[in-house]
């Protein structure tokens, strides 16, 4: 068999394969549009449903709701919705193993093409995200990291009025 045709024969599965793989996906999105997460106090006093994004969409108060301080009640629904929230985010990970499991019996780009990068390694990891309410010391933690964030690679631009341009909004003329 000569080299060309293996060549055609092997692009043609990764073409198949791809166009299952997206298959598979668009079906998982369909799917994830259902998921939900529900969780309950220890107390039973608050249930909190948020949808596939960890939006809440259902907050149920049971009648030894009115037993709590306001405080209490706060910290316990904030605490139901992060818990909801983790179990819709278990959900979307076991929705998407299979397509990520099969994604990684593909061969990568750099695979089929002499010399190009494997991109997927150069994709960051995203840091954990806090749970912590606004105003935390957690939350403070970071501020000096973004602040010593500084780009060098920039041109300076004037965004002062200039008198060879008329006929702008704020022009008396309009």
């Amino acid at each position: 068999m000569s080299n060309a045709r293996r060549d055609e024969r092997d692009m043609d599965s990764l073409l198949d394969a791809f166009q299952e793989q997206m298959l598979a996906i668009a079906e998982a999105q369909q799917e994830r549009t259902k998921l939900t997460g529900t969780a309950t106090s220890r107390d039973k006093t608050v249930t909190v449903t948020v949808n596939a994004n960890g939006v809440v969409i259902e907050t149920k108060f049971a009648a030894g709701i009115a037993d709590l301080s306001y405080a209490q009640i706060a910290k316990t629904v904030t605490k139901v919705a992060q818990d909801a929230a983790a179990e819709v985010a278990r959900k979307n990970r076991e929705l998407a193993a299979p397509i990520t499991d099969r994604r990684a019996r593909l061969p990568k780009l750099s695979d089929l093409i002499d010399g190009m990068p494997d991109f997927v390694s150069e994709i960051p990891v995203e840091p954990p995200v806090s749970l912590a309410p606004p105003g935390s010391p957690e939350r403070s933690e970071g501020d000096e990291d973004t602040a010593a964030m500084r780009f060098t690679d920039v041109e300076e631009f004037d965004h002062g009025e200039r008198e060879d341009r008329p006929g702008r909004v704020t022009d008396s003329s309009w």
